[in-house]
C-alpha cells in the first residue's frame, strides 16, 4: 500500500498558500494603486474644473464691473494690470485666485478684450485661463433699422437682423430676426380698415405658394390672432413690439464725432461751394476736391413726384483740396454736402456730412455715384458714412454700383430719387433706369429706403448683403445701439484640458 508524506503534503500546502498568498498581494497592490491613482485623476480633474469655474467667475466679474463703470479699463485701481483677486466659495473659504489682463479699445472702438486666469489654491495648482472679448453694439449690429415703415418684396433676402421703429411687411426670406417697436399698424400700402401685425407677411403659408397683394388685409397676419412661427419667411423669427431705436440721438453722436475730429485733424469746415468730393485712396489717404458746380437736370427731367432736396446731385467742375492721410482715429468729419467714392486697402473710417447745430435748413447729405469698395473683407477695411440728411444715389451714377459700407441717414432717407423715364432727347432716360447695385454693409434710414420705383427705374437688379464682421468690427465711434451695455463677442479656453 503506497502512502504519502504528512511533512510532503503540508510543503505543497505551504507552497500553493504563498503563491496565492503572492498573487493576492499583487491584486490587492494593483487595486491600490490603481484605486490611489483613480482618486488623484479625479482629485486632478476636480482641480482643474475649480481652475476653470475660478477664471469664469473672473470674466463675469469684469462684465460686472464695466456695467457699472463702462470705460474704466484698469480695474477702478487707475493702474495697469494684471489685477490678481482671491475667490471664496459660498462658505468664504478660499479656494483660489483669478488673474485679470484688460485690452481697453482701440480708438473708436469700444471693443474689450478680457483674460482671466483661474489658479486653485489646492495642492495641485491647477489653471485655466479664459479669454472673452466684450463691445457695445453699435447701430451696425442691424442690417436694415429704420424709424419708418418698411416693405420687402418678394425674392427679397436679407442675412442679418432687422429693425423698425414703425410697421414691416416681409415678403421675402429673413435669415434673422425681424423685429418692430409696434405690436400692430395700418399699412399704408394698402386702403383697409384692420391693423396688421407690427410684423407681418402677404406670403401664403405652406403647403400653398404666392403672395396675396389684393386684400386690404391679411387676417391670419391681424390681431386679435396670435402670431404663427412663419419659419418660411422668418427663419429666425419675427418679436414685436421691442424698444425704438433713437435716431433723434444721433444728433448727440454727431456732436461727438465732431469734436473727435477736431482733435485728429479730420475735420474740414463748409466749403463755400457745392460741398466736398473724397476720394478715398488705397494708401490710407484720401483725396479732397471741393465741388464747385453740379450737373443740371435735362430739360424735360423734372422733379414730378415733388421730392424734397431733389436733383441730379451729380458732380460737374470741382477743384481739387489736397491729399491727406486718414486720421489715427478714423473719422473725417465735412460740415458740408460730399460726395464719396474709391477703394481703400488695410483702413478704417467713419465720413461724416453735417452742419451743427442741427437746423433743417442745413442738413448735409451723402451722395455715392461711383462705386466704394474694400479690397480686404475680414474687417480690416471698413467704411461708416453718416449723413445729417439723405444718403443719396444721383442720377449719373454708374450703371453698375458697388458700395462696401455702413449706411446712416440720421434725419432723411438711404435711396435714389425719381427721375421720370422719359425717352426724349433732353429727358431723364437712359439714366432713369440703372443696371446693379451691390451694397455689401448695413442701412440705418429714418425714412423708407429704396433704390427702385414700380415703374422699373431705379436699379433694377439691388442685392444687398449684410456684412457680419460690422457687428464685432463697426466702423470707428460708429453710433452706438440704445442699450450702451456691453454684450459678448467671443469666447475662448486657452486651456482646454
Amino acid at each position: 500500500m503506497k502512502t504519502h508524506s504528512l511533512k510532503k503534503d503540508q510543503g505543497m500546502i505551504l507552497v500553493t498558500v504563498v503563491i496565492f498568498a503572492g498573487i493576492a498581494a499583487l491584486m490587492i497592490a494593483a487595486l491600490t494603486g490603481w484605486f490611489v491613482a483613480t482618486i488623484k485623476v479625479s482629485k486632478d480633474l476636480v482641480d482643474r474644473e475649480q481652475a476653470f469655474q475660478i477664471a469664469e467667475a473672473g470674466v463675469e466679474y469684469y462684465r460686472w464691473h464695466l456695467l457699472y463703470a463702462p470705460t474704466d479699463y484698469q480695474d477702478g485701481t487707475a493702474t495697469s494690470g494684471p489685477y490678481v483677486h482671491n475667490y471664496y466659495d459660498k462658505d468664504g473659504n478660499f479656494i483660489g485666485t483669478f488673474t485679470l489682463t484688460i485690452t481697453p479699445p482701440p480708438v473708436g472702438s469700444t471693443k474689450v478684450s478680457i483674460m482671466s486666469e483661474g489658479q486653485t489654491a489646492s495642492d495641485s495648482i491647477e489653471t485655466d485661463t479664459i479669454d472673452a472679448t466684450y463691445a457695445i453694439p453699435s447701430f451696425a449690429q442691424y442690417a436694415v433699422v429704420a424709424n419708418d415703415n418698411l416693405n420687402f418684396g418678394a425674392g427679397t433676402v436679407v442675412s442679418g437682423p432687422v429693425m423698425s421703429n414703425y410697421g414691416i411687411q416681409f415678403d421675402g426670406l429673413a435669415q434673422n430676426i425681424v423685429s418692430s417697436a409696434v405690436s400692430s399698424y395700418y399699412d399704408p400700402d394698402y386702403s383697409g380698415t384692420y391693423p396688421q401685425f407690427g410684423v407681418y407677411t402677404r406670403v401664403d403659408p405652406p403647403p400653398a405658394t404666392g403672395t396675396d397683394m389684393t386684400d386690404d388685409y391679411i387676417p391670419a397676419e391681424s390681431p386679435p390672432e396670435i402670431p404663427t412661427a412663419r419659419n418660411d419667411v422668418f427663419q429666425s423669427g419675427r418679436v414685436f413690439p421691442v424698444p425704438a431705436v433713437d435716431f433723434s440721438g444721433l444728433t448727440i453722436n454727431l456732436a461727438q464725432l465732431q469734436a473727435l475730429a477736431q482733435s485728429y485733424g479730420g475735420y474740414f469746415p463748409p466749403s463755400g461751394a457745392e460741398g466736398y468730393d473724397v476720394l478715398l485712396n488705397t494708401n490710407n489717404t484720401f483725396t479732397l476736391y471741393k465741388v464747385t458746380t453740379l450737373t443740371p437736370a435735362p430739360s424735360d427731367c423734372t422733379n414730378t413726384a415733388n421730392q424734397a432736396n431733389w436733383g441730379t446731385w451729380s458732380i460737374n467742375t470741382e477743384t481739387i483740396v489736397g491729399t491727406y492721410a486718414i486720421p489715427s482715429n478714423g473719422i473725417i468729419f465735412l460740415a458740408d454736402n460730399v460726395w464719396v467714392r474709391g477703394q481703400i486697402d488695410g483702413s478704417r473710417v467713419t465720413i461724416v456730412a453735417a452742419t451743427l447745430p442741427d437746423d433743417v435748413a442745413t442738413q448735409d447729405n451723402i451722395t455715392i455715384n461711383n462705386s466704394l469698395t474694400y479690397t480686404n473683407f475680414n474687417a480690416t477695411d471698413t467704411i461708416g458714412l453718416i449723413a445729417q440728411n439723405n444718403i443719396n444715389i444721383g442720377l449719373y451714377s454708374d450703371d453698375n454700383l458697388t458700395i462696401d459700407a455702413a449706411l446712416i441717414a440720421q434725419n432723411g432717407r438711404v435711396g435714389r430719387f425719381y427721375y421720370p423715364p422719359t425717352t426724349g432727347s433732353n429727358g431723364c432716360y437712359p439714366y432713369a433706369t440703372r443696371g446693379t447695385l451691390n451694397l455689401l454693409g448695413m442701412i440705418a434710414s429714418n425714412l423708407q429706403y429704396g433704390f427702385d420705383y414700380t415703374d422699373n427705374t431705379g436699379y433694377l437688379t439691388r442685392d444687398t448683403t449684410y456684412d457680419a464682421n460690422l457687428l464685432p468690427n463697426p466702423p470707428p465711434s460708429f453710433p452706438l445701439s440704445p442699450s450702451g451695455q456691453y454684450q459678448l463677442i467671443s469666447w475662448e479656453n486657452l486651456d482646454p484640458q
